[in-house]
């Protein structure tokens, strides 16, 4: 589908005032295509194109749709038609909905849903967001470990009629609520009718605890694989369950902020979806933060280089080389920070292999720098007709590169060691930490050269 052409004929239709050609086309798109149509249509067509959906294609689209046009269109219809939409919601996308927007806004809402759906919501509503229990689904299908396999089919045709049923497992519980085990569907539909489901079930379950945040869930998943989990509270009672869907979602989220914060951009203070078409100040805010660090930082580059202006007297050359270094040292420092990171983030790197991997990456930082080294030393022999100069900027480069890696490497480790998200400040602390220590390393050497070659 080309989005911008698809765009372009909806707006024809639009001007042409023809509701009933624009209603026929919007059916003819699945929801996520609509919801890349509706991010580059105008918000007065937006809202044009969404109130022509039916209340089902609308509750699908929405889960589609980020968080910013989610609230500017229910905002923009009528009350009663909004709340209907969130009905047809998953709990916990009704969650995140109503938990975007303003607080007196959100209460006018749940106040107009059903009365279990809002306060199952509510509920929801009260955890962290980033928690087992903002995300999980609280409708579940349970049954008891002394039903048979053919009274919990036609349990499950009953119960999956109701809205927001989402079906990969059966949980087993018992009078109390208490998690006992697990059957899959699978195992369900190939078990002999009469079979009780205690002696089916899976007993030893891996779940989630409501207060697990998402790091953790992330993992669990990426672990065990399975398509969903269950999530109880402190006493083992069911509370809902999450999907892998939700998890994927998630995971995203997880990698953006970590892009985001790993080139100093703070998420912490605004929302992720703002800063890139939200308000302009809170982008600033976002952005500022680590910039100011990095520019302290750069003062002491600044000092450094100020400190060896003779150096800059007798031999001014020596300042042509200086973007060269920094770019370079900067470069193999950022890929080893960024290895680093996402080994730390994946499971691939963890504390007791931290020596192993220090040691690994400083081989090959030292092995690249010196290759690197020996081409700046060769070039600047040819260029300046100087082998003297050639071995000390080649040097220079060796020592810089693999200077650059060990900070690379070290950064994270050291961050994760004093729990601190290494994401979060790796990348300014290598941008001014590899200038001061290539300049101090680059400038030493120059003085050597000058006092006892020259």
């Amino acid at each position: 589908m080309n989005t911008q052409s698809v765009v372009e004929r909806i707006r024809e239709i639009i001007d042409d005032d023809t509701l009933v050609q624009l209603r026929e086309e919007l059916e003819t798109y699945h929801v996520a295509d609509l919801a890349d149509i509706f991010q580059e249509l105008k918000p007065d067509e937006r809202l044009t194109c969404f109130k022509l959906l039916d209340v089902e294609k609308a509750a699908d689209l929405m889960e589609y749709l980020n968080p910013q046009i989610q609230v500017e269109l229910l905002g923009d219809i009528d009350e009663e038609m909004a709340s209907r939409i969130l009905t047809k919601l998953p709990h916990d996308a009704a969650a995140d909905v109503l938990g975007d927007m303003e607080d007196d806004e959100s209460e006018t809402y749940l106040d107009k849903l059903p009365h279990k759906f809002s306060e199952e919501v509510r509920e929801l509503l009260t955890y962290d967001e980033d928690t087992a229990g903002g995300m999980m689904n609280p409708v579940v299908l349970t049954v008891n470990s002394d039903m048979s396999v053919k009274d919990v089919l036609n349990h499950i045709r009953i119960s999956a009629t109701e809205d927001n049923m989402e079906l990969y497992y059966v949980y087993v519980v018992d009078k109390h609520n208490h998690l006992m085990g697990v059957v899959s569907l699978r195992r369900l539909l190939t078990s002999p009718i009469n079979q009780k489901v205690q002696d089916i079930m899976i007993s030893d379950i891996v779940k989630l605890h409501v207060d697990d945040y998402s790091d953790f869930i992330i993992d669990e998943f990426m672990k065990y694989q399975y398509n969903a989990l269950p999530v109880v509270d402190l006493y083992n009672r069911l509370k809902g369950m999450i999907t892998w869907d939700d998890v994927h979602d998630l995971f995203e989220e997880e990698t953006t902020e970590e892009i985001l914060q790993s080139s100093g951009i703070s998420t912490e203070v605004v929302d992720e979806d703002e800063i890139l078409s939200g308000n302009m100040f809170k982008a600033i805010r976002a952005r500022t933060p680590w910039l100011f660090i990095t520019l302290l930082g750069e003062f002491v580059a600044v000092h450094v280089a100020n400190h060896f202006e003779p150096t800059f007297s007798l031999l001014p050359i020596v300042a042509a080389f200086m973007p060269l270094l920094a770019g370079l040292g900067g470069n193999i420092g950022t890929q080893s920070i960024t290895l680093m990171v996402r080994g730390l983030s994946t499971g691939q790197v963890t504390m007791s292999s931290a020596l192993h991997h220090i040691i690994r990456e400083t081989c090959i930082g030292a092995m690249i720098g010196l290759f690197f080294g020996m081409i700046v030393l060769l070039a600047t022999w040819g260029w300046k007709d100087s082998i003297g100069l050639g071995c000390v900027v080649g040097l220079a480069m060796a020592v810089n590169m693999t200077m650059a890696t060990v900070i690379g490497t070290l950064t994270p480790l050291a961050l994760k060691s004093i729990n601190v998200d290494p994401a979060v400040a790796s990348g300014p602390v290598i941008a001014t930490t590899i200038d001061v220590v290539g300049l101090l390393v680059y400038f030493s050497l120059v003085s050597i050269y000058l006092v006892h070659i020259v």
